[in-house]
Formats: structure tokens, C-alpha cells, sequence
């Protein structure tokens, strides 16, 4: 069964951290609440326990013990999700970052991606997030200010 040395684990970790940290550098630059450390955190936890439920399975499969490694998946994503509803806030009529507790959850599926070893998909899942709350944040803000600036008048 699958038995990760110590450097492909590192490998996972570290790729989770810095593609985390991509995603999390754009929400620092952009003034947000959770930013660098935050995504880097998520990413890294979540790659964390997706190791170790391989670890663990693989360690039980040999044995008559029945083991499900997506129980531990869907608890991370509970986790996540928990986390990232701790960034959204109600102020003056309105919500306010939900795109960060978005962000947050793409991270934590990157660290999942890279927990197991997904790496191809891992980097083009950050790359979609990365133009969605950079290049789509800044078409959004041009082409719908006026829209926002209105609505705020009714």
C-alpha cells in the first residue's frame, strides 16, 4: 500500500503552503482580513490531514478493518467552511467578505489536492482562484461600481 517517505511528504506540505500563499499574497495585497499567513495555514492544515488519513489508511488497510479516509475529508471541509464564516461580516446594510471566506475554501481544497499528491490540479485550481479574485475582482469593480454606488441610494 502506499507508505509516503519523508520528502514527498514535505514535498505535499510545502507545495500546499506555497500555492496557499499565492492566493492568500493577493488577499493580503488587496487589504483583506485573512491574508498570507491565514491561506498558507489553511492550505498547510488541510494538506496536513490529507496525508495523514493516507497514513492512516494505508497503515489499516492490510488489516480487517473497514476505514473510509473521506470521513476525514468531509470533517476538513466542516472545518474550513467553519473558518471561513468567521470572515464574513454584516456592517451598514451590507455583507462583507465573502470572497475571503471563498478563498479560504478553494485554499483548503488546494491542501487537500496536495495531501494526496494532485499537484497538476492543485496548481490550475489556484491559478482559476488567483484570476477570479484578481482579474474578476478588478472587471467587477469597474464595470459594476456604478451599480453598488446606486443601489446604495434606495
Amino acid at each position: 500500500m502506499l507508505e509516503l517517505s519523508f520528502q514527498h511528504i514535505l514535498l505535499r506540505l510545502g507545495a500546499a503552503i506555497l500555492l496557499g500563499g499565492l492566493l492568500g499574497l493577493e488577499r493580503e495585497l488587496s487589504g483583506k482580513p485573512a491574508g498570507l499567513r491565514t491561506h498558507m495555514l489553511v492550505a498547510l492544515g488541510a494538506a496536513a490531514f490529507s496525508v495523514v488519513t493516507l497514513e492512516v489508511y494505508a497503515a489499516v488497510a492490510e488489516q480487517a478493518t473497514r476505514a473510509d479516509p473521506l470521513r476525514i475529508v468531509e470533517g476538513i471541509i466542516g472545518g474550513i467552511g467553519f473558518l471561513g464564516a468567521g470572515t464574513i461580516i454584516r456592517s451598514r446594510g451590507s455583507v462583507e467578505g465573502i470572497t475571503t471566506a471563498a478563498s479560504i475554501w478553494v485554499v483548503g481544497g488546494i491542501g487537500l489536492a496536495c495531501g494526496v499528491g494532485l499537484f497538476p490540479e492543485a496548481a490550475v485550481i489556484s491559478v482559476l482562484a488567483l484570476i477570479i479574485v484578481s482579474v474578476m475582482g478588478r472587471v467587477g469593480n469597474r464595470f459594476f461600481r456604478n451599480v453598488k454606488h446606486r443601489r446604495g441610494r434606495d
